[in-house]
């Protein structure tokens, strides 16, 4: 895979550098957290965000996963919180792959056009980063099927249009489409550490039709799965436009902050550790790239191992340069004038995003037996 960019891909990502850099600055990216702003969504969606991964068959374009790796580095950059990656990568990529073709055509041309935001809800309580569902359930009526059970930390899950359901059905996983809003489904928002949405769903009797029915069985988790492991490298390429923003940032106040009579970029030590700062975020942009090459593999377990080994990656990076920048900023680092812990709390929060270290190195442990 060529990861150089295209003129294509080029005039893309300066043309969403440009977007972000103006509407996502701290003060406009703060009065942004108690919800999904219409506008700045629209605004990123003119840009061809809702349509990037959809297929041109449905309007949209169909790019390939090293143009998705492009756009997420911008968008990390300005810790863009809006629903890019659970809307936009997994609920998108899972519906392109899925075989239900009027859901594809409803949903698919819907959200290419801005007119609908997706979610993902697949965890439940005491399941942790399990992807089969546990209680939730669904009943084959003869009209279609009555979900009944709870979801947890769905992201975004409030602003969604539409909520892929996973549930058990005769057993076996399915994935259903649930429109917000349906009779007897429940929904509680609440703000996370980093500052975006999460919710839970509660499904009290919901009545779905049969052509709701997205997949059963073995397809249900294979669906499932890929939109993970594309939501995850989405994740780590987020996590490496802000480790750069922030190392940025970092760069410029030891520059411009003296002591003793001179910058602190001129204290060796300093210089060695925004040294370190840029060798972990290279090796997590490079483990990033490596995910991305992995999916297009046709074999998945291959797809699992590199996207764990990148998460597990881009995890202690980010970990280290968050830290290492709140330091290097000394007591400024930890107060709310400055935008620091903003990218601290956002770089924190990639390592207990869809499946922690410690989930992905048995993930590994286990694919490798």
């Amino acid at each position: 895979m060529d990861f150089s960019y295209s003129e294509e891909q080029r005039m893309l990502t300066d043309s969403l550098r440009r977007l972000v850099a103006d509407e996502w600055t701290r003060p406009k990216r703060r009065a942004r957290l108690g919800g999904l702003d219409a506008a700045a969504w629209g605004s990123l969606v003119e840009l061809g965000m809702g349509g990037l991964l959809v297929p041109e068959a449905f309007g949209g374009f169909g790019e390939s996963p090293a143009t998705m790796l492009a756009v997420h580095q911008e968008l990390g950059r300005g810790l863009v919180s809006e629903p890019t990656i659970s809307s936009a990568v997994m609920a998108v990529t899972l519906l392109g792959k899925a075989d239900c073709q009027a859901l594809k055509q409803r949903w698919l041309s819907a959200h290419a056009q801005g007119e609908a935001v997706l979610a993902v809800a697949w965890q439940e309580s005491g399941e942790r980063d399990a992807q089969r569902p546990l209680s939730t359930r669904a009943t084959a009526l003869a009209e279609g099927y009555a979900l009944d059970g709870q979801k947890i930390l769905v992201w975004h899950g409030a602003s969604a249009n539409g909520v892929i359901v996973s549930a058990l059905l005769d057993g076996e996983p399915a994935l259903f489409m649930v429109e917000q809003g349906v009779q007897g489904l429940s929904c509680d928002d609440f703000p996370t550490f980093d500052g975006s949405r999460a919710a839970t769903l509660r499904f009290d009797r919901v009545v779905v039709s049969k052509e709701q029915l997205i997949a059963t069985g073995a397809k249900a988790q294979a669906l499932l799965a890929l939109a993970i492991d594309f939501g995850i490298t989405a994740l780590c390429a987020q996590a490496c436009g802000a480790m750069a923003a922030l190392t940025d940032t970092t760069i410029q106040y030891l520059k411009t902050r003296k002591q003793f009579g001179q910058p602190l970029a001129a204290f060796q030590v300093l210089q060695h550790r925004l040294g370190d700062m840029l060798i972990q975020s290279e090796m997590g942009l490079s483990m990033t790239y490596a995910a991305t090459i992995g999916l297009a593999e046709q074999d998945p377990i291959k797809r699992a191992r590199l996207v764990s080994m990148a998460k597990i990656e881009v995890a202690a990076a980010a970990r280290f340069v968050g830290e290492a920048a709140v330091q290097l900023h000394g007591g400024m680092g930890v107060t709310d004038e400055l935008e620091v812990g903003d990218f601290f709390k956002r770089l924190t929060y990639v390592d207990l995003l869809l499946g922690d270290t410690n989930y992905h190195l048995q993930r590994l442990q286990d694919l490798t037996v």
